[in-house]
């Protein structure tokens, strides 16, 4: 025992040392407290690269560590969001009966009538933006919803333990089929770690209960099925991943590639038969005009942590003297789909590893043009990076914390400096990475003709 304890001395003090921060983040902070979170979420990621660096060739301790820092989450309350209430609110609308996509809490409210015993509870938590707009989550989303409002019962932080249950058990998920890819790519399966013991992962999933896990857990799932040459069991893990969150749809054209014209026409056949039939229990009058009312939200109203979009936005002021996010919301949205479709045609997708490198890219050509990115959407590109040679989405989860400085002020207001310097460092890891990758390219070809002329 002292043996061991003399040989693992310095990972275990690492491993402690995350431990407790990791306990001073879920029960001993508030949003508000700028400092101390970004303290904490530095501490967190210096020893959390320091620990897996130490333990990289040990998938056992690292799967491990992985899971106990999530389960010192469980008996948190979240506390750098309030999405969960509305989570609980659907689910509970729908045990009763309700498809939650026709009326806004606050419409509840106004009305008088109380669609269920607790609700109170959870209208003032959730707050006015979240109350006050139709929900956006699908209907996969929604029937983890139910469930967990059923298993959980009346109380709030039972259906929160729920959540966090499967939101982990997503993450076990993500590191079978992970490994998987990752040995068949012939690359180390502990970059699968990279994503797993990443603390935006673990604080933003397991501790916020973000649904990016369960929907990544499908995606990742259907990869690994596509690259196994599946393609009819990928096709529904796929619209499984859609139906818990929409942003896989993007990933759809590039897709053609590797399958060919005619199994991507029926692909994309049976993901759309499968979407129709989740979609089909909330159908009705309302729900197209609710729904994708509530969609188009995140392109013409909200605004947090863009990068691309605040430029423009600055100009349109400059020039127009007032926020042109009505106008440029869209515009940026059609630049990423013929983006898309301009990287669904490059020969490279006919291999898995060339596929997951563009699907890299186009979440985060989504992201560089969205109006809002919350921290939790980097759960998608960062999975996806683990299986590329490009990791500046890993400084990235890093930088993000710094657009929570806006939650440490009375009127959630933005230091744009701050904004200013997280996507100064991301783009400058980005295309040093772009750069060093052409160049590479550049020399393995010149060497090759070397060899070539040499030979003759």
């Amino acid at each position: 025992m002292n043996n061991f304890l003399s040989l693992h001395k310095i990972p275990l003090l690492l491993f402690l040392s995350c431990c407790a921060f990791y306990l001073a983040f879920a029960y001993n902070l508030e949003r508000t407290d700028f400092f101390k979170l970004l303290t904490l979420w530095g501490g967190i990621f210096f020893l959390s690269w320091k620990f897996f660096q130490m333990q990289r060739y040990n998938l056992k301790i690292l799967l491990a560590a992985a899971i106990i820092f999530r389960l010192l989450f469980l008996f948190a309350t979240p506390n750098l969001s309030q999405d969960f209430f509305r989570f609980i609110w659907d689910g509970r609308l729908l045990l009763k009966g309700i498809n939650p996509y026709l009326m806004t809490p606050a419409e509840y409210f106004s009305s008088g009538d109380l669609p269920f015993s607790g609700a109170q509870e959870l209208y003032e938590g959730m707050g006015s933006l979240s109350a006050g707009n139709p929900t956006n989550y699908p209907p996969l989303n929604q029937f983890f919803f139910a469930l967990v409002a059923l298993l959980g019962g009346k109380s709030v932080l039972a259906t929160v333990i729920w959540l966090r249950i499967f939101i982990i058990a997503a993450d076990i998920g993500i590191f079978y089929f992970g490994r998987k890819i990752l040995k068949n790519l012939n690359l180390p399966e502990s970059n699968i770690f990279l994503y797993l013991l990443n603390p935006l992962i673990i604080i933003e999933l397991t501790g916020n209960l973000h649904f990016e896990g369960i929907m990544l857990f499908f995606l990742l799932g259907a990869i690994y099925l596509l690259q196994c040459q599946k393609w009819h069991f990928s096709a529904v893990l796929f619209s499984c991943s859609i139906a818990v969150k929409l942003i896989p749809l993007m990933f759809l054209p590039l897709l053609i590639k590797r399958l060919d014209w005619k199994k991507a026409l029926s692909f994309y056949a049976v993901t759309g038969l499968l979407l129709l039939l989740f979609f089909l229990q909330f159908l009705s009058g309302a729900f197209a005009e609710k729904f994708f009312a509530s969609i188009n939200l995140w392109f013409q109203k909200f605004e947090f942590n863009a990068s691309i979009y605040y430029l423009i936005r600055w100009i349109g002021y400059k020039i127009e003297g007032y926020n042109i996010i009505g106008y440029a919301g869209p515009a940026l949205a059609g630049v990423v789909f013929v983006s898309v479709v301009i990287l669904s045609i490059l020969k490279r997708n006919c291999n898995i590893q060339g596929l997951l490198t563009s699907m890299l890219f186009v979440i985060v050509m989504y992201l560089l043009f969205a109006t809002t990115v919350h921290p939790w959407y980097l759960a998608t590109p960062l999975l996806l990076s683990v299986f590329t040679k490009y990791k500046f989405v890993q400084v990235w989860s890093a930088m993000v914390v710094l657009s929570y400085f806006a939650y440490s002020q009375p009127n959630f207001k933005e230091n744009l400096w701050l904004i200013a310097l997280e996507y100064v460092v991301v783009f400058g890891v980005m295309f040093f990475e772009l750069f060093n990758n052409k160049k590479g390219k550049f020399n393995a070809k010149a060497a090759k003709i070397i060899r070539r002329e040499r030979g003759n």
